[in-house]
Parts: C-alpha cells; sequence; structure tokens
C-alpha cells in the first residue's frame, strides 16, 4: 500500500477557520436567543401575539399574556408589546341623570380603573387595548362609566341615592366592573364627591332631617324636665304623706289611751274620707286618661292626614308639613302633660284636705271626751249625777229662755169675761194667766222628751188622789 503522509503546516489554519467558524455561529445563536427572551415587569403585562398556539377548542388564540416572568419570543413568527397596569384616574361628571322619581341630578365622582391581571380579562385587553393610547383608554372608560352611572341611578330613589351611599356605590361597582371587564379593566375605588338636582329636593331632604333631629333634641328636653318635676312632685307628696301618717298614728296611739268610743268614731269618719278621697282621685286619674287618649287619637289623626298629604306635595310642602305635625305633638304632649299634673295636684288636695277635716273633727271629739270624761270624776264616778250637774249648770238658761219665749208678746189690752164659774179659789183671769203659762213647754216634759228623768232636789210631779181629792208631793 502507499504511505499517505501529512503536512502540519498546511493543516493548522485550516482548522483555525473552522474553529473560529462554528464559535461565531454558536455565539450570534446564543446573542440571538438571549435577545429574544423576554421579562416581564411586575407593572406591565406581556403580551406576546403572532403564532402562539391553539385554545381548548382547537381555534387559533390571538394572543398570549403574561404577568411576571419571562417568555422566549420566537424570531419572525413571534412579536411582543407590553401594556401598563398603572391605575388611570377618571373624572366622571355626570350631568342631568334621571332618577326613578323622574328627577334629574348631577353625579360628580372619581373612578380608578387599570387593566386586569386576571387571566381571562387580560386577554381580553390585548385583544380591545393593545396599542391604544392613554388618553383613549380613559375615553373608552370614562363612557362605559356614565352609560352604567345612569342606569343605576335610574332604577333608584333620590332617598337611597342620598342617605344609603353604600348600596348605591355597591350598585354602581357591580354594573361598571361587569361592564369594564369586557375591555379587560377592572375598578379599582369608586369615590361620589356630591350629589345635587335641579329642583333642589335633596337639599329639602338634609333640611327635614335637620328639622327632626332639633326636635327630637326639644322632645328628648321636654321629656326630661317632665320626668324632673314628677320626681320632684312625688317626693313632697311621699314627705306630705309620711308626715301626716305619723301624725295620725301618734294621734291614734293618744285616743287608744283616753277612750275607746271616740276611737271608734274617728276611725269610721277616717275610713269614710278615704273612701271619698280614692273616689275622688280616680275620678281626676279617669278624666285625665280620657284627655290624655283624646289628644293621643287627635295625634294619630294628624299623622294619618300628614300621611296622606306627603304623596301629593312637593318636597318643601312636605318639610313644612312634617314640622308644623311635630310642633302639634308637642303642644299636646305638653296639654296631656299639664293636664295629668293639675289632676294628681287636685287629688293631693283634696286628699290633704279630707285627712286635716278627719283630724280636725278627730279632736274635737277628743276634747269633749276629756270634757266628759272630767265631768263624770268630779261626780265621783257616777254618770247620773255628771248628768245632774249638767243640767243644774245650764237651768238658768234654760228659765231664760222660758222667760224668753213670752217676754216679746205686745199685749196692749186684755179683756177677761168672768161667768162666776171660779173654781179652787180662782177667778177667770188667773185661769187665763195660768193657761198661757201652761203652754211654754215644762220642765219636767222637756226632760221626759230628752229621755231623762228630773232630779229630786228640783221637784216631784203632782198627782190627784182617784178619790178623796187629797194631794200627794
Amino acid at each position: 500500500m502507499p504511505e499517505i503522509t501529512y503536512s502540519s503546516s498546511s493543516a493548522t489554519p485550516t482548522l483555525l477557520i473552522l474553529i473560529c467558524v462554528i464559535a461565531l455561529v454558536v455565539l450570534t445563536t446564543l446573542i440571538v436567543i438571549a435577545s429574544r427572551y423576554r421579562k416581564c415587569p411586575s407593572d406591565k403585562v406581556m403580551v406576546i401575539y403572532g403564532k402562539v398556539g391553539n385554545n381548548a377548542d382547537g381555534t387559533s388564540r390571538s394572543a398570549k399574556c403574561i404577568h411576571g416572568g419571562a417568555a422566549f419570543i420566537w424570531p419572525v413568527i413571534q412579536s411582543v408589546e407590553f401594556l401598563d397596569l398603572t391605575p388611570i384616574s377618571l373624572n366622571v361628571d355626570l350631568r342631568n341623570a334621571l332618577s326613578k322619581q323622574n328627577i334629574r341630578v348631577d353625579v360628580p365622582s372619581r373612578f380608578t380603573v387599570g387593566i386586569s391581571t386576571e387571566p381571562g380579562i387580560m386577554q381580553n385587553a390585548a385583544e380591545r387595548m393593545l396599542g391604544l393610547k392613554l388618553d383613549d383608554i380613559q375615553e373608552l372608560a370614562t363612557d362605559i362609566i356614565l352609560g352604567q352611572l345612569r342606569l343605576v341611578i335610574a332604577t333608584m330613589d333620590i332617598e337611597e341615592i342620598n342617605s344609603d351611599r353604600d348600596k348605591f356605590l355597591e350598585a354602581v361597582s357591580n354594573n361598571v366592573e361587569t361592564e369594564l371587564k369586557k375591555i379587560g379593566l377592572r375598578l379599582i375605588n369608586v369615590n361620589v364627591t356630591d350629589i345635587t338636582d335641579e329642583s333642589g329636593y335633596i337639599i329639602a331632604l338634609g333640611k327635614e332631617a335637620a328639622a327632626k333631629a332639633i326636635n327630637d333634641a326639644k322632645i328628648s328636653v321636654a321629656q326630661a324636665d317632665r320626668e324632673g318635676a314628677i320626681g320632684a312632685a312625688n317626693a313632697e307628696r311621699d314627705q306630705r304623706i309620711s308626715v301626716s301618717l305619723a301624725n295620725s298614728e301618734a294621734i291614734k296611739g293618744e285616743n287608744e289611751a283616753k277612750v275607746q268610743v271616740a276611737e271608734s268614731e274617728a276611725s269610721r269618719r277616717e275610713r269614710e274620707a278615704e273612701a271619698m278621697k280614692r273616689a275622688t282621685a280616680a275620678e281626676k286619674i279617669q278624666a285625665a286618661k280620657a284627655l290624655e287618649e283624646a289628644y293621643s287619637a287627635e295625634q294619630a289623626a294628624e299623622q294619618a292626614r300628614a300621611t296622606l298629604e306627603k304623596a301629593t306635595l312637593e318636597a318643601d310642602v312636605i318639610v313644612k308639613a312634617e314640622i308644623e305635625k311635630q310642633q302639634l305633638e308637642l303642644k299636646a304632649e305638653a296639654e296631656a302633660e299639664q293636664t295629668r299634673r293639675r289632676a294628681k295636684g287636685e287629688a293631693d288636695a283634696t286628699m290633704l284636705r279630707m285627712q286635716a277635716e278627719a283630724d280636725g273633727m278627730r279632736a274635737i271629739l277628743m276634747k269633749q271626751a276629756e270634757g266628759f270624761a272630767e265631768i263624770v270624776k268630779s261626780a265621783g264616778g257616777e254618770a247620773n249625777e255628771a248628768i245632774r250637774l249638767m243640767i243644774a249648770d245650764k237651768l238658768e238658761e234654760l228659765t231664760k229662755i222660758q222667760v224668753e219665749a213670752i217676754k216679746n208678746l205686745k199685749i196692749d189690752k186684755v179683756t177677761v169675761w168672768d161667768g162666776g164659774n171660779a173654781q179652787d179659789g180662782k177667778t177667770a183671769t188667773a185661769n187665763f194667766l195660768s193657761g198661757m203659762m201652761k203652754s211654754i213647754p215644762p220642765m219636767n216634759e222637756m226632760f221626759d222628751m230628752a229621755g231623762m228623768k228630773l232630779p229630786e232636789y228640783l221637784g216631784t210631779e203632782k198627782k190627784d188622789a182617784p178619790t178623796d181629792n187629797s194631794t200627794a208631793q
């Protein structure tokens, strides 16, 4: 075989060139690969479009969205752009929006939106906003928000929008966010600065609320004053009753020690006075309750009338009617309270007057009982002797009364015809005067009518004998 030989001097340059070419190709490939490997910042969404694969149903995908991480972008068949996640503040000044009550309102508000990072919504953003400028995105979002604001306001009353802001904002957020998701945006914040209407209805509602708060405060003060006055009156009543009861117990103890008869009479009168007091107090209380129920009925009628008028009047008239109604309620309550206090005062006065009369009568009976007891004691404990002493003390007065009975008789002339029929030595004139004196009730008959017996030391009745016309004394 022929022998083959190599020359080292000619092979070395060719090998070096080959190695350099291979190294250059590898380096170029690495540079191309490095340049096509793109990382996504945290404040952006990376959108890869071109040949990006198919969906689950077999259709071609329009774009591939990545938030965070990195991906290799194939040259020629794929390209990449970024969507900014920076929040966008929109000043939405809604004018003349028609509410449920056909009242036009102005709702200036500020919305904060941004591109969503949810997978499906990012796809919508890539399809509908990729390549749009910031002004175009703001205009698009503002149009959507204005439409949804008008829709929400059209389904709510002015009272709900003004008083229940949470419900209003929740409805706005739900509607607006649903529509914004269709273009790839999400709602971050809603801030409604103020709500006004062209008719002044909201201002009237505010005045109504303020007037109601003031009236409630006045009612609270009046109730506190009423409770304080009632408490003071109750304390004074309890004090007076306690003093009267203490005095009554003291007098009752003294009466029990002195005489049982006077105590029984006083107890009877006291029970009668107590019954009269309860009856009078019950009448006053029932009258006060009747007045209170009448005022309550009037108040209910006023409330019903105000409710009927409220449905037909405009906002300013409603506020005025509410204020007038509350004034009537306060006046009715004040009059009812004054009537109750007057009735209670009259009942207390009647009770005290009856108690005073009972105490006075009890004192008189006690003094009379004491006087009777002293007379009996002076007569040695004999009731008949005590009666005789009392009659003897009054004898002069009784005689004077008999004399006074004929003292003022005016007799200018008396003609007596004497027929000569004198009996017992008496003439007709004597019989006339004797008959006149007999027309005055004798002392013995007076004692008989009183159920008493004439004392023996004043004389006994003269009686004629049945046969011999003799007299006995």
